[in-house]
């Protein structure tokens, strides 16, 4: 298995024509525990979440999840570990660390088939490429409408808005709004210390 977050380059040009890409069943091949990612048939090991990681996933999850059932939204969060189909194919499987997901039609037994509207990544220090550069590319590609990275580390939220496109970055402390949920605003100021 490939080591946390580096990639080995499964291209038909680096690998000569003819050479097959991973694919989604390798992924649900995994032993019982061992979590792994693909992206475009590039296999990435998941490295176990630290402590203030899973505070965060908590959080976002029961605060979303309120927020939704307090206005009748219909909208389901998922958090990690949920399986997101990204682009429906057999090449892309990404387990986000929260999903918000509004259409129903996208959602079966194993999880999510296609983009969720709302993605959010809690950055540690194995991901930081990962989330900053080739999940947000990816995510953007698939049609997620808002994309959340939450550092703990430099207490930062950067929101990506992709439909419509926005951008913006919050310190701990500062109210975050969602574009997706309207009237939603999430308050970080428990993990800035």
């Amino acid at each position: 298995m490939i080591r946390a977050n580096t990639a080995v380059d499964f291209t038909e040009e680096a690998m000569g024509a003819g050479t097959v890409r991973h694919t989604v069943d390798e992924i649900y091949a995994l032993p019982e525990g061992q979590r792994a990612e693909l992206i475009d048939g590039v296999i990435y090991d998941m490295a176990s979440p630290k402590r203030i990681h899973q505070e965060l996933v908590m959080y976002l999850s029961v605060e979303i999840s309120l927020y939704i059932r307090s206005h009748k939204g219909s909208c389901k969060v998922y958090p990690a570990p949920f399986a997101v189909l990204l682009f429906n194919d057999r090449y892309n499987y990404v387990e986000p660390d929260v999903s918000v997901i509004c259409d129903p039609s996208k959602l079966d037994d194993r999880g999510c088939n296609g983009a969720p509207d709302w993605v959010i990544e809690i950055v540690s220090e194995s991901s930081r490429t990962m989330d900053n550069l080739i999940k947000l590319e990816e995510y953007r590609k698939a049609g997620v409408r808002e994309y959340w990275i939450v550092d703990p580390s430099k207490h930062t939220v950067r929101v990506y808005g992709f439909d419509p496109l926005a951008y913006g970055e919050y310190a701990f402390g500062q109210p975050v709004p969602s574009n997706t949920l309207e009237g939603l605003e999430l308050d970080f100021a428990d993990f800035a210390g």
